[in-house]
């Protein structure tokens, strides 16, 4: 059982840099307040303000948070929006300008690994003399040292001159030192990224260890992913500001919608002005069983939103194959889900679509009419009502699962022409909407009535695929 106490404690944070353009400004920054003293001191000049010579930096403005024992936070914003300095501050290698910070237990900070490594000693060497730097003694080292030599396998290279390593062994040996010093907060900052595949789920699979033993952990990454999937919470930096803070996946929204292009850029002044002035004829559905009945649908305007203002999701519901409301299915059966938004602006393509995640918090479907090429009009207009139908097979492993629903916008010619666009030509040119985090939750279970095994597959998606044998009599001895 963790405690309530929070093990990182953070009010009204500040850190000011003064930037100088020349040299010898920081030189006249810092005689000409005292040479204003004297001279006010003895009379000789009228006293005035002294000139500044230089300008201010803000890296972090008023930024408050607390971390409890057990818990992950995440730390996202673009290159330039604080996360740096505020770990260094954390860490304690760096000081702030204002505001409080306390922090309460042993910190292994994976900022920059292997910062305290010789390259003339051995891996061997390297190990005991930075685990001793982060505060382990000699027994702590010699009772985990097999454990780090593992969990970085470089083989006999630990008893070679690190200068003789790779970039990859290194800070492979680097994070085993830190990952085994038992503290009970960890700070990393894009470490999980190193290493080939095998190496990286060593890293995962320590850092649920960490975290189950009751350890804080804060985790910087630019893989929102690896935030939605870690964190309980997430701080959204921007330029020093904390724009956002609350549930990771929340954050993770808002970070893409923070940095996407305008929507206008997106649609084009044409297409607008033609959007307003000439009306369309929208297509709508053929079929009669097209949408279920209105009383079966849920609210939307009681589920957190996230969104630029363009559009709003007014309602939605999951359903079976038969139009009844469900929120519980067997393993391979398909669920239903419908959705509607509402524009507010004009937008060029829409793109909807549904993500699921298991209670791990990982992504094991994500997929809209992007995905299935669906044919709209090239723009539509503010006032129209956008309905989405979409059928998942749910061939999932036993378990619950929350779903998201989000609207976004792409330009026609990067719609027509995907088959020629790579996939960060095509994400770099949606703008996001609309979107709602965590719409909400169905299950999973057994099947209620089959032939053969009771369940259609082992892990967490069914693969499509086929099976077949061969057989052969042969000749033993």
């Amino acid at each position: 059982m963790y405690s309530d106490k929070a093990v990182i404690d953070v009010k009204n944070l500040s850190k000011r840099y003064d930037i100088y353009d020349h040299p010898r400004d920081r030189l006249k920054q810092l005689l000409m307040p005292r040479l204003h003293e004297l001279t006010s001191w003895t009379g000789l000049a009228k006293p005035r303000n002294p000139p500044s010579y230089h300008r201010e930096f803000w890296a972090l403005r008023d930024i408050s948070f607390q971390v409890k024992p057990g818990e992950t936070l995440g730390i996202i914003g673009r290159n330039g929006s604080g996360k740096s300095t505020l770990l260094q501050i954390l860490a304690g290698t760096l000081s702030s300008t204002s505001g409080e910070v306390r922090v309460d237990g042993r910190i292994a900070a994976l900022l920059e690994l292997g910062s305290g490594f010789n390259p003339e000693f051995s891996g061997r060497d390297n190990v005991f003399l930075n685990a001793r730097i982060l505060g382990l003694s000699q027994k702590q080292i010699e009772e985990r040292y097999d454990r780090i030599v593992e969990f970085a396998d470089i083989g006999d290279f630990i008893d070679q001159p690190i200068k003789s390593y790779s970039s990859g062994m290194f800070v492979r040996l680097a994070f085993a030192v830190q990952a085994h010093i038992d503290a009970s907060i960890v700070i990393i900052d894009e470490a999980l990224a190193v290493g080939d595949v095998f190496f990286r789920q060593k890293c995962y699979a320590r850092l649920e260890a960490l975290r189950d033993s009751g350890a804080a952990v804060l985790l910087v990454s630019h893989a929102m992913t690896d935030i939605e999937q870690f964190c309980d919470r997430a701080i959204l930096l921007d330029r020093g500001k904390a724009l956002f803070v609350g549930e990771s996946s929340e954050a993770a929204k808002r970070y893409y919608q923070l940095h996407q292009p305008k929507l206008a850029e997106r649609i084009g002044v044409a297409q607008l002005d033609a959007s307003l002035a000439n009306p369309i004829t929208l297509p709508r559905a053929t079929r009669t069983d097209f949408w279920p009945d209105d009383t079966a649908f849920v609210n939307a305007e009681a589920t957190n939103q996230v969104g630029n203002g363009s559009a709003r999701c007014t309602r939605y519901g999951v359903f079976d194959t038969s139009g009844n409301r469900c929120a519980s299915f067997a393993q391979g059966e398909t669920a239903v889900f419908c959705y509607e938004f509402l524009l507010s602006n004009p937008i060029a393509i829409p793109l909807a679509g549904v993500v699921l995640q298991n209670e791990r918090g990982i992504n094991v479907h994500g997929k809209g009419s992007l995905e299935y090429s669906v044919e709209t009009p090239q723009y539509l207009p503010a006032g129209t009502l956008i309905r989405c139908r979409q059928s998942v097979e749910l061939k999932l492993e036993l378990g619950e699962y929350s779903f998201e629903l989000g609207l976004a916008t792409i330009d026609a010619e990067t719609y027509h022409g995907m088959t020629n666009f790579n996939h960060e030509r095509i994400f770099s040119h949606i703008s996001r909407l609309c979107h709602l985090p965590r719409a909400g939750v169905i299950a999973v279970g057994w099947r209620r009535m089959h032939s053969g095994a009771a369940l259609t597959h082992h892990g967490v998606a069914d693969l499509p695929g086929a099976f077949e044998y061969a057989f052969e009599t042969v000749a033993t001895s």
